[in-house]
């Protein structure tokens, strides 16, 4: 049983909130193939790991990663385009995160929209 927080959006995507460097390991043995994450380097202060923490798990964990911040409140036409494009290139299934997966899955509905 995981103990990540998810929430499927499709039968191959799921949000999160904030992951941990830890946590690559264990997305990577539930069957996850990328990760996006969409949360600001420091967002919430010294305390939140780093985009770069996070990736070198993940690339150790075996998956893909990419870094899309967005801001929690709004999200551009390109940064939705972006995550779309995320969406359509890495392997699923998928698993973005941000603060409280709110703006994850913001920018997934969005990007099912184009």
């Amino acid at each position: 049983m995981s103990n990540l927080p998810l929430r499927a959006v499709a039968p191959d995507v799921c949000v999160a909130p904030q992951l941990t460097p830890e946590a690559m390991a264990e997305a990577a043995a539930m069957g996850f193939k990328s990760i996006v994450n969409n949360r600001p380097d420091f967002e919430h202060g010294p305390d939140q790991p780093s985009s770069a923490e996070i990736e070198a798990a993940a690339r150790a964990a075996g998956l893909e990663y990419r870094h899309l911040p967005v801001d929690g409140g709004w999200q551009s036409p390109e940064e939705i385009a972006a995550f779309a494009q995320l969406l359509a290139e890495l392997p699923r299934p998928l698993l973005a995160f941000c603060r409280s997966g709110a703006r994850s899955t913001r920018l997934y509905m969005a990007a099912q929209a184009l």
